[in-house]
C-alpha cells in the first residue's frame, strides 16, 4: 500500500482530527514520508483541516 493511501486509512480509522505525529505513530511511517503524503492529499483535496495543525479524511 502506498503511504498516502496508508494515511488516508489512518485518519479514517482515528475518526478525528489528527497531526503529523499522530500519524507518524499510527502508521509506523517517517515523519517525512508522512508529510509528502499529506501535501499530495491537501492538493487533491482529500483532507481537510478543521483547526490548526490537525487534518481529517473528507
Amino acid at each position: 500500500m502506498e503511504a498516502k493511501q496508508q494515511v488516508l486509512e489512518a485518519m479514517k480509522k482515528e475518526g478525528t482530527p489528527v497531526n503529523a505525529g499522530k500519524i507518524v505513530e499510527l502508521t509506523g511511517l517517517d515523519r517525512k514520508v508522512v508529510d509528502k503524503a499529506m501535501a499530495e492529499l491537501k492538493k487533491e483535496e482529500a483532507i481537510v483541516s478543521p483547526k490548526r495543525c490537525y487534518w481529517q479524511a473528507k
